[in-house]
């Protein structure tokens, strides 16, 4: 069995109030230095047999079609360390 990281993100010209919470409140408790965070998600997908590349191609179509709004978001898809 091996396992596959999705990470999704919001493309970068998609406006991202959660990071924008996060870097303000990050300010107030007296985090300095932080211009900006973006807020994505991480899914850990374990798939049968070996991780060669129509896994890989399994689980981006997953990731194009369930994981990710790819109109707002972008994924990257590689091996679990």
């Amino acid at each position: 069995m091996a396992r596959v990281v999705v990470d999704v993100m919001l493309k970068p010209e998609i406006l991202d109030p959660q990071g924008q919470a996060i870097a303000a409140a990050g300010s107030r408790l007296g985090f300095e230095g932080v211009e900006q965070v973006r807020q994505g998600k991480r899914f850990e997908v374990e798939i049968e047999g070996e991780l060669d590349e129509a896994a890989y191609a399994e689980v981006r179509r997953m990731a194009e079609t369930l994981l990710a709004n790819t109109v707002i978001e972008e994924f990257e898809v590689r091996p679990a360390s």
